[in-house]
């Protein structure tokens, strides 16, 4: 069966399939490509006479092998990138759903599970994302990734305890309990910041909360980490009342399934886009991408926070 791009789609797998290959790239625009291809290649198959007993299997192979293969030429990318490196946000929004099709199974794949999956080479990046996040049994892995089984029990042991090191559980997807706590506390936590209460947001920021900017060197961005919370708020509150004074607006939106916002400029293009990683009812960390690189799949992009070319 042919989708309407005249791409082979078995058994709506897409979604599953670009939630595989973002959490190996971080990258929205690479995950579609990467599906794409994958899917093309399925129907170059089917086209060609060759019976495909296992389209699910097929797919996870050709999807994850290229997600390698993109990753070793991406790490030399990273090695160079200015400031904090961010993956690009997948947003929905109460008028903006896209790419929903996307967004149920990606949600388990928050900012910062994606920033730590960066120390892991791209295999055991592969063998992690399938088997921790989605499940896939080790024969399952082995076949999609080229190794043994035996093999692949080694590589996700090292990966785990590599991601473990990192002293997050960030992996899991917030329960709707959770999230609709999150959800509250991040509303009252941009109204605040818009109206320029500083001992508001103080009161809702964790003692060790940090905040990452990720502007890539071509938006206005912190290009290290700020940890103290009164600077954090300060941040904010200096920031968010600039924006405004442009027309600029902020939007709830659910970022990689954790709350957020997103600022749209007086055009309505967007600027950035902040993800919130709330635990136990105070922000832990604040995550801000304004790349306007990474901002292009959410539609037209703002020169707002861009700055000049040297």
């Amino acid at each position: 069966m042919l989708g309407s791009t005249g791409v082979l789609d078995e058994a709506g797998y897409r979604p599953l399939m670009f939630s595989i290959a973002y959490g190996m790239t971080g990258s929205v625009g690479d995950a579609e490509d990467i599906v794409q291809d994958a899917f093309l290649g399925l129907t170059r198959a089917h086209q060609a006479g060759t019976v495909i007993d296992a389209p699910k299997a097929y797919l996870t192979t050709a999807v994850t092998r290229l997600g390698i293969n993109h990753l070793s030429s991406a790490r030399v990318r990273r090695e160079t990138y200015v400031g904090n490196w961010l993956p690009e946000p997948v947003v929905v929004t109460t008028d903006r759903p896209g790419p929903a099709e996307h967004a149920e199974l990606a949600d388990s794949l928050s900012m910062a599970f994606l920033v730590l999956l960066e120390v892991l080479s791209p295999v055991e990046r592969a063998v992690f994302v399938l088997r921790e996040v989605f499940g896939y049994g080790y024969p399952d892995v082995a076949r999609a990734t080229g190794k043994s089984e035996a093999n692949c029990r080694q590589i996700f042991a090292r990966a785990k305890k590599r991601i473990v090191a990192g002293g997050q559980d960030v992996g899991s997807t917030p329960t709707p309990a959770r999230r609709a706590e999150g959800q509250k506390l991040a509303r009252k936590f941009f109204e605040a910041a818009e109206g320029g209460d500083l001992e508001a947001l103080l009161g809702m920021l964790a003692p060790d909360v940090v905040f990452h900017g990720d502007g890539g060197g071509k938006a206005r961005a912190t290009r290290n980490p700020v940890t103290d919370p009164r600077r954090v708020g300060q941040l904010l509150v200096g920031g968010i009342r600039r924006v405004l004074t442009l027309g600029a607006t902020l939007r709830p939106a659910l970022i990689n399934g954790r709350p957020g916002a997103v600022t749209y400029d007086a055009e309505g293009r967007v600027a950035s886009v902040i993800e919130l990683d709330i635990t136990d009812g105070v922000i832990r960390a604040l995550r801000s991408v304004s790349n306007p690189d990474k901002l292009g799949h959410l539609g037209p992009v703002s020169d707002m926070a861009r700055l000049p070319e040297e």
